[in-house]
């Protein structure tokens, strides 16, 4: 790693890259280095994730402001909320997660494509089949409609990617995502960057300092998350 990426992130002693940035507007911090699940946890457990498009080398982040979603703060709309209480939606954990991830990288309405390639989906793969990225899966009957995956680790989720196949799927893997976090006393969901409809669901911005003292208190010991509920569970449940 570089020493002057050092000074601002001394703890993340074990991440490589070839070069890192001078501060700047945009949030990126290093280009270069690989995907591996040694280097991705080092570089998660700073603040630091990877964001490139398939041309490009690994382009390293770490915005100013961050934004973060509280377990507590989910916010669901009170009609959605009475949809919830009589739905046949059902949730599960880390069952399907390749498919999720091949989900989140599909081309969306009025995108080519994502950020999501073939390497950035067997990086996130090989974490999960070392027990650190983890998926949440959203059921209609036997159809899988929705999902969201991320990466835990000591007590913060790190979300990388949502879709829907049908209206407020991920916002149901959201909320029985933030249900299991707080019974599991989880300081914070990073939602990275910010955006409208974050903010709805409760999501809010902090100042980068901020956001990495949160980590060093609470994201040091680098240890798996393993209490995922097992089975396919009704969303109501979970609200």
């Amino acid at each position: 790693m570089i020493d002057n990426l050092k000074e601002d992130y001394p703890e993340a002693s074990n991440f490589q890259c070839d070069y890192d940035v001078p501060n700047n507007e945009y949030g990126i911090v290093a280009i270069g280095g690989d995907l591996s699940s040694k280097n991705l946890i080092a570089a998660y457990s700073n603040g630091i994730f990877p964001w490139y498009n398939d041309d490009e080398d690994i382009i390293w982040w770490s915005p100013n402001p961050r934004c973060i979603l509280l377990p507590s703060d989910i916010h669901i709309a009170k009609r959605l909320s009475r949809d919830i209480k009589k739905t046949v939606i059902r949730i599960s954990f880390n069952t399907v997660f390749k498919k999720v991830i091949i989900n989140c990288a599909a081309p969306r309405k009025h995108q080519d494509g994502t950020w999501l390639n073939q390497d950035m989906i067997n990086a996130y793969d090989n974490l999960h089949k070392k027990g650190w990225s983890h998926s949440v899966e959203v059921w209609d009957e036997n159809n899988l409609i929705g999902g969201l995956y991320g990466v835990a680790i000591d007590k913060i989720f790190f979300a990388e990617s949502m879709y829907s196949q049908k209206n407020n799927a991920s916002k149901f893997a959201l909320l029985a995502l933030c249900h299991v976090l707080k019974k599991n006393n989880f300081a914070l969901v990073d939602c990275q960057v910010a955006s409208p409809h974050l903010f709805t669901l409760g999501a809010k911005t902090v100042k980068k300092e901020n956001f990495l003292e949160i980590l060093e208190n609470n994201c040091s010991s680098k240890n798996k998350f393993t209490q995922w509920p097992t089975g396919k569970i009704n969303l109501n449940n979970f609200f």
